[in-house]
């Protein structure tokens, strides 16, 4: 019997970072805390190789391997490595955190590269099964994150609501997915779409999957109504993690979906649109208004964040390579923006003191006009005011949507927004018009996160000046 190799070109990325994991795991064991820099600077290598290798292995037509588990194509291509440099800036925000807490362990490094891994295997999935393993390796990374400060009470208690739910969600897609397996008996994604198209007519078995499927789906976005974890992990966890959680898994889950509802589902997509319209409504109406009650920063970016969420599926819906092209787009600058706002927390956190309240950014300007400005770059962008990043990405979302003569949906869209934007408004006017705290201590801010934090403000505002790039590489992963 021959057995033949699978090509493992492709998965050059996937096997460095799992064996730079492994090393880091092991090596941490035998550090000591004051050398625990070692660990910290190893995972940055890591992940700067592994971006180096995402970059020099992507390519511009699908290659399929691992026996028709894994596929390399233009869209895992483009977000490998805004993945990889999301969570580098992850890491240099955390740092400071880390060492002001007390938290400074090699536990958090090693879980949040063993997410990395996730999501990757998530974004080259090509089978049901590779894709709930990496989905699985995320999400167990991510439990553990939360509950990473084991002194914290809320820390643990919003550790167990996500595992519960968490597990619900899981649960219910991986229902889905062997609905869909017993009435096409195929795991493969490509395989699935063509048994479907050449089915005579949608048994209704079908539709029962994608419908667990779609809730697990928007379990993992968090989009309303299966959003209730959200504002509880964001606010319990330690905001170093709450920065991890609320970035770069949000490029995973989108190709994730994508996998799922445009590749292998597509032939319903008559049946998922009708799901999608009403998870996208949901999310922009209540993520935008119960925003505007919260006093707590955290709880406030979560339901932004759910708000934002439903402008991704927004995209989704129309089924047309240009809403998939300009979902991507939002994902990928969301994850950016997201990673900006949280930053700037950790920024105004010090030793003994956690930035959670709104309050706590009165005055920054007069603290640090320069902080101050890159947290307005990122409130703008959130609030889609051009020329930030942000006004592109739901204009593209919104003009995809009207192609497909779905006007009243993008007014929906509009007037949610315009709503959302007062609570953005709210963070700048407290920033640069109101008196800072008697109490504020001065910004103790360390070399690499101040460097992470400005060029992460000014790539929010060069990539809303020069979108174009992005936009075509966006365009290009789905053929455009």
């Amino acid at each position: 019997m021959n057995i033949v190799m699978p090509d493992l070109q492709p998965l050059l990325t996937e096997i460095f970072v799992l064996s730079m994991a492994c090393v880091v795991l092991v090596l941490d064991l035998f550090l000591k805390q004051r050398e625990r820099m070692v660990t910290y600077l190893l995972s940055l290598a890591t992940l700067f190789g592994g971006l180096m290798l995402s970059i020099v292995t992507a390519v511009d037509q699908p290659v399929i391997t691992l026996y028709g588990s894994f596929i390399l194509d233009p869209m895992a291509s483009l977000a490998k490595p805004f993945v990889f440099a999301v969570v580098m800036a992850v890491f240099m925000y955390s740092r400071p955190y880390l060492l002001d807490k007390g938290l400074f362990k090699g536990e958090y490094y090693v879980l949040g590269l063993f997410g990395v891994l996730g999501m990757l295997v998530m974004i080259s999935a090509h089978s049901l099964l590779s894709l709930y393993l990496g989905l699985e390796l995320l999400s167990l990374s991510l439990y553990a994150m939360v509950a990473f400060n084991r002194d914290s009470r809320v820390a643990s208690e919003a550790a167990m609501k996500y595992f519960v739910l968490g597990a619900l969600a899981s649960g219910m897609l991986l229902y889905g997915m062997s609905m869909i397996y017993g009435m096409t008996g195929s795991l493969d994604i490509g395989e699935i779409a063509a048994r479907i198209s050449a089915m005579p007519d949608i048994d209704v078995g079908l539709i029962y999957g994608l419908a667990f499927i779609v809730v697990g789906l928007g379990f993992k976005f968090g989009a309303v109504p299966f959003h209730m974890w959200v504002p509880d992990v964001y606010q319990g966890a330690p905001t170093s993690v709450t920065l991890y959680i609320a970035s770069a898994p949000k490029i995973a889950a989108f190709v994730m979906a994508m996998r799922l509802l445009a590749e292998s589902l597509g032939p319903l997509q008559a049946d998922w649109m009708g799901m999608l319209v009403i998870l996208s409504v949901l999310s922009l109406a209540l993520g935008n208004l119960i925003a505007i009650a919260q006093t707590n920063i955290k709880r406030m970016l979560a339901y932004s964040t759910i708000s934002h969420v439903g402008f991704i599926l927004l995209g989704i819906i129309p089924g047309t390579p240009d809403g998939y092209s300009s979902a991507l787009f939002y994902a990928l600058t969301y994850a950016i923006m997201a990673a900006g706002g949280f930053g700037t927390l950790i920024l105004l956190s010090r030793k003994g003191f956690e930035a959670e309240q709104l309050a706590d950014l009165k005055g920054l300007n007069r603290r640090s006009p320069w902080f101050a400005f890159m947290m307005l770059l990122v409130m703008f962008s959130m609030a889609g005011v051009p020329p930030m990043v942000g006004f592109y990405a739901k204009l593209a979302v919104l003009e995809a949507v009207i192609n497909v003569d779905m006007v009243w949906l993008a007014v929906v869209a509009v007037v949610f927004s315009v709503i959302g934007a007062f609570y953005y408004l709210r963070v700048i006017k407290l920033m640069y018009f109101d008196e800072a705290p008697a109490d504020a201590g001065a910004l103790d801010c360390r070399t690499d996160l101040r460097v992470a934090l400005s060029v992460n403000g000014l790539a929010i505002l060069l990539l809303g000046l020069f979108p174009g790039q992005l936009m075509l590489a966006c365009g290009q992963a789905f053929n455009l």
